[in-house]
């Protein structure tokens, strides 16, 4: 008999579940996207009405709907969502008001209750968790931020300052789950709402970005994955709970096991996404008439531009850093040569250079060197991207077999729980299998190793020109 996984994947655009089975391979996907934030007021961020839920029980329908193998072969579902959200719930479990989004600024100080009915709060995997088994329960490894969390014991901190610092009550918090965990099991109102089976065991993974880590495979810490996703991320892991330095220590997805995250790039891919729009309708009418679509044709036209893209640079500011709200985002350097696809080769550039300067500096504070380069995200699919990655990092660039890679995570954690593999790193090895490698080119290597310092410098000589232009127009 052949057993199935099923991995919920809550990203920040759309809500993916799918099925897989214990070889990895999918056998049916679902995905529904997100509505637009709600921002009724500046610094408020919210997921308007129960979005969280509906699009994941829809999510779960259409995979369900699609797989066509027996429901009681499917042993377990992995929950993974958003981190960095707040849900503030009722007693009975239901929402007390929207779910706060980690674009929401009140996810990033203490917890101050807006109404008088509060009695939980929790992450959005605890939310749906509560929706999908009727248990206050939660992924330990999901609390990334302001939490009274113990990060050596993954457990609600046994120091009272971390209420009083967190706005928290010990009575307020779920139970924590390690990853790899039963959370609960699939109530039959559940059963109803996603397609799933009733009684299903739900497991407790993580955050989404060591979800997606472990999802490419990520186990030996001289391997780093860069995440290209709307924000983009440097990633390794290791055993330790590093403090007092730059770099960012996760929780990872397997107990006792950390993850390191680089600086990263806020609307990183995004960003493309955005060039790409701003093109208009024109530009996607001409290339479907050619048979491709805009992202086909963006990267056919910047792959035959020098590397470089003639002197055109791109610093990734978009959405600038909590640090430097005045920043922007600058192309510099045109001169008459460039078109489109220098615009759209120079973003791409730009992402590389910048993840290659922060995962060096995280390299440098980890003390170690990083022997290989795992791509994940959307903007994994690109051979252009790829094969620039490949140039500036001047390692080989791999991308594995299919694009969600926090889904496969999470039908990692549920693999290991329900016994379908006896270990993380066996579930790794059977469930994570590489598509190909993209090797540097010497010539375009050398130019992107001497245009990285140019690229590095350029921010300190635009930083005040946007100090000042902040002051007159924001």
């Amino acid at each position: 008999m052949t057993r199935y996984l099923v991995g919920i994947d809550n990203g920040s655009q759309s809500s993916k579940v799918t099925v897989f089975d214990e070889r990895g391979g999918v056998v049916a996907e679902g995905r529904v996207p997100l509505r637009p934030n709600h921002t009724p007021a500046p610094g408020v961020v919210e997921h308007p009405d129960d979005d969280l839920w509906d699009s994941i029980a829809a999510a779960c329908r259409i995979a369900m709907a699609a797989f066509s193998g027996d429901p009681a072969e499917i042993v377990g579902v992995g929950l993974c969502t958003i981190r960095f959200c707040r849900a503030v719930l009722r007693a009975d479990g239901s929402l007390a008001q929207p779910v706060q989004s980690w674009m929401d600024a009140r996810v990033s100080g203490p917890f101050a209750a807006e109404r008088d009915d509060v009695a939980f709060v929790t992450s959005s995997s605890g939310y749906v968790t509560h929706r999908l088994t009727g248990r206050f329960r939660d992924a330990a490894a999901n609390h990334q931020g302001v939490w009274p969390i113990d990060t050596d014991t993954w457990r609600w901190s046994d120091d009272p300052r971390a209420y009083t610092a967190t706005g928290m009550r010990r009575d307020q918090l779920f139970e924590l789950v390690d990853p790899g965990e039963v959370l609960g099991h699939v109530t039959p109102a559940a059963a109803a709402a996603t397609g799933l089976p009733a009684g299903l065991p739900v497991v407790a993974t993580a955050n989404d970005k060591a979800v997606e880590a472990l999802g490419c495979g990520l186990l030996d810490p001289t391997t780093l994955l860069v995440s290209l996703g709307t924000y983009i991320a440097g990633m390794s892991v290791g055993a330790r709970n590093r403090t007092g330095t730059d770099c960012w220590t996760n929780f990872g997805s397997e107990p006792g096991r950390y993850l390191y995250e680089s600086g990263g790039i806020r609307r990183g891919m995004w960003t493309v996404s955005w060039f790409r729009d701003l093109l208009g309708p024109e530009a996607a009418a001409a290339a479907e008439a050619a048979g491709e679509r805009v992202e086909e044709r963006l990267n056919r036209e910047a792959a035959a531009v020098p590397a470089g893209s003639d002197g055109l640079l791109a610093v990734l500011d978009w959405l600038a850093p909590s640090d430097a709200t005045f920043r922007k985002g600058s192309l510099l350097g045109f001169d008459g040569r460039q078109g489109r696809a220098h615009v759209y080769r120079s973003i791409l550039e730009g992402i590389a250079m910048t993840m290659r300067e922060r995962t060096d500096a995280m390299a440098a504070e980890l003390d170690t060197t990083y022997e290989r380069v795992v791509v994940s995200g959307g903007g994994s699919s690109s051979d252009l991207m790829m094969q620039i990655t490949a140039d500036v990092f001047q390692r080989e660039a791999i991308r594995m077999v299919g694009d969600g890679a926090a889904g496969r995570g999470a039908a990692i954690c549920a693999a290991v729980a329900t016994g379908v593999h006896p270990s993380f790193a066996e579930a790794v090895h059977a469930m994570v299998v590489e598509r190909d490698r993209f090797r540097p080119d010497p010539g375009n290597a050398a130019v992107y190793d001497a245009l990285r310092a140019v690229h590095a410098d350029a921010a300190a000589h635009t930083d005040p020109l946007y100090r000042r232009t902040a002051a007159i127009v924001g």
